[in-house]
């Protein structure tokens, strides 16, 4: 037999989530809306019925879907015959491909270097920190391709056993 969905308990989940992220950094309107969405059952919700569920705004449920879109952790699809948009979690698996495959660590990488030649020199204090923080973003960055590959096969190869 099937266990019943105990919607409390997956709104304390939803709390706790955001909250632990929210401890991680990341902002804690749009974690909230993100663990909404994971818990879903639905193919996709209007940011009136997030707010809904979160007991707040449709506006406050704006801006962190705004976020949760550029950080590719969110898709956005029109619902046909309304102004309203659906929002849901990318097919993909979004909790490493968004930051993997956009690059982030690179991008840090590549904020890291123009701070490098900001300071001019490698053998300086600041540009010894600059350079190990540069090869450590770039170490990342690959690894964590690498690791993304690792997980797309077992992942298929979970799905076909």
């Amino acid at each position: 037999m099937e266990n019943q969905r105990d919607e409390d308990a997956v709104r304390r989940f939803v709390e706790h989530f955001a909250m632990t992220f929210n401890d991680l950094g990341f902002p804690r309107m749009p974690a909230r809306v993100l663990a909404v969405l994971m818990v879903t059952d639905a193919k996709g919700l209007t940011a009136g019925e997030i707010g809904e569920q979160l007991g707040v705004s449709a506006a406050a449920v704006s801006g962190a879907v705004r976020y949760l879109l550029q950080v590719n952790f969110a898709v956005r699809e029109p619902v046909a015959g309304s102004r309203s948009d659906h929002y849901r979690l990318p097919a993909d698996p979004w909790y490493t491909a968004g930051a993997v495959r956009g690059g982030a660590y690179k991008k840090i990488a590549d904020l890291v270097q123009e701070g490098l030649g900001a300071v001019g020199s490698r053998e300086s204090a600041a540009g010894t920190r600059l350079a190990e923080m540069y090869e450590f973003y770039i170490f990342i960055q690959e690894g964590m391709l690498e690791l993304l590959e690792r997980w797309e096969k077992t992942r298929e190869e979970r799905l076909e056993a």
